[in-house]
């Protein structure tokens, strides 16, 4: 997976609540920043998933299944056609 490195700005203040938020989750500041980031994306991911339609989600479900097949393993139209046929 790449990794997007970027520099941010951060108010002082969110910067001590970041160091006392790093200590109680025995994590550093870099860590922590970077599961808020996840947790958030995470977060949007779900709102956005809960808003679409069925018939969007069977599409997304379908989507997110292709995109785990092996893409070497390889299956004659033959075959396709015969479980069509079941």
């Amino acid at each position: 997976m790449g990794h997007v490195k970027k520099l941010i700005e951060v108010d002082k203040s969110l910067v001590v609540k970041l160091k006392v938020l790093s200590a109680f989750e025995n994590l550093s500041v870099k860590a922590l920043m970077e599961k808020a980031v996840v947790e958030y994306v995470k977060n949007k991911e779900l709102e956005r998933f809960e808003k679409l339609s069925e018939e969007e989600k069977e599409d997304l479900g379908l989507l997110l299944l292709m995109q785990q097949t092996d893409k070497e393993d390889f299956v004659s139209e033959e075959d396709v056609f015969k479980v069509l046929d079941e």
